[in-house]
């Protein structure tokens, strides 16, 4: 009893660190620890305080702690808590309890109730837990969900045995084998569980870092550092194949005018809504990313010129459009430009963008709101910044 309440301890101090990340379910976890410390404390003074504070009082503090255990992970799911049902089963399990200390004295249906009782939470929580999630958070759920059904299972066997000693009597803590051993299930399972919470909390944590630093926060569009770190691979993976590999680079038509005239909350929408266009019109291999301001590439695996030619066309006809800065408010008119490239053999990846930013200097040049295809082989130099300004 000790260890595990210096396992609940530790853990308490873990899930506080986490209290200002957000993420869903610490609270929950953490008051779950904290209930637990207390009904543990409660617990190991039997015959020194009265039993119904080391009876009655810890098995509801007990069952209490595994709801709320249950509870965070469904709130670190995004799922609803069932907070009557839950309330409702603890009571039962208390007053279920009482009744075989006050009315029948019996130990083993004590240890019946309960462990039917925390094994259906322990079953809830490994039901919750997902089965496929993201590569990152698949070894925290994997873990979480088999301890939760080894606990659940354990409680059920411990639950059948005591069931069927319901007549003999039992002293708590009595030093048999199976006394100890079932006790220790009991006692381990909320440190098992928050193990399993704080990698899940954990691996949340990581993955929501990672996704942020490979997507825009404005628009969700892939960042110009994890475009790069893509275009590397599927430039690799094109020359091993032999496939094709297109690049459009696209640019809003006059933005700094949008911006100047609407203000920076309009441009801002111009922007969410071209990558949200974009990506309906792309496929969902195809990699959509802002490399800054108003210009944003589409990198196209697996596709020929014909191809790119005619996603670029069906883009920029998609985003020959106006916005509606408010109800009412007059529209304002955007289009976008569009360089098409795509890899030659012998390119670097840095001359493959300088070909597909040659084209769209060029569809700017031509009048805008055009799509133009850098000429195959051609490994023009890049547009003068000061030429390309002026074209907007």
């Amino acid at each position: 009893m000790l260890i595990t309440t210096g396992l609940a301890v530790v853990m308490l101090f873990v899930l506080t660190s986490l209290a200002g990340s957000k993420i869903a379910g610490v609270r929950e976890w953490a008051q779950a620890n904290a209930l637990a410390i207390l009904a543990l404390a409660l617990s190991a003074c039997r015959g020194i305080v009265p039993d119904l504070l080391s009876i009655e009082v810890a098995n509801g503090l007990f069952a209490v702690a595994i709801c709320l255990m249950l509870a965070g992970f469904r709130l670190h799911l995004g799922r609803t808590v069932p907070v009557r049902l839950l309330a409702a089963g603890c009571a039962l399990t208390v007053a279920a309890v009482a009744v075989f200390h006050v009315g029948f004295d019996s130990l083993p249906l004590r240890t019946v109730v309960v462990s039917v009782f925390h094994g259906i939470i322990c079953l809830a929580i490994g039901l919750a837990i997902p089965t496929h999630s993201h590569a990152r958070l698949r070894y925290a759920y994997l873990y979480t969900r088999c301890a939760a059904l080894v606990l659940a299972l354990g409680h059920l066997v411990r639950g059948c045995a005591y069931a069927f000693q319901a007549d003999v009597p039992a002293a708590f803590l009595e030093p048999t084998t199976q006394n100890l051993v079932f006790f220790a299930l009991g006692t381990l399972a909320l440190p098992g569980l928050t193990l399993g919470a704080v990698m899940m909390a954990n691996a949340r944590m990581v993955s929501d870092a990672v996704h942020a630093a490979d997507h825009d926060y404005l628009t969700g569009a892939s960042t110009r550092r994890a475009f790069f770190a893509v275009a590397e691979h599927e430039q690799a993976r094109a020359r091993r194949h032999g496939s094709g590999l297109g690049l459009l680079l696209l640019d809003v038509d006059h933005f700094k005018r949008i911006n100047d005239t609407h203000g920076h909350a309009v441009g801002d929408q111009v922007l969410r809504e071209l990558v949200a266009v974009t990506q309906d019109v792309v496929r969902k291999v195809d990699v959509c990313a802002r490399l800054g301001g108003e210009e944003f590439a589409v990198l196209l695996p697996d596709a020929q010129l014909d191809t790119a030619l005619a996603v670029a066309e069906r883009l920029r006809a998609a985003l020959d459009r106006s916005l509606q800065e408010a109800p009412g408010a007059a529209r304002v008119p955007y289009t976008v430009s569009i360089g098409v490239a795509m890899l030659q053999e012998d390119d670097s990846f840095a001359g493959f963008m300088a070909r597909a930013d040659a084209a769209l200097y060029a569809a700017k040049a031509g009048g805008r709101n055009r799509v133009v295809s850098a000429q195959a082989g051609a490994h023009p130099a890049a547009p003068n910044p000061a030429a390309r300004a002026a074209c907007g």
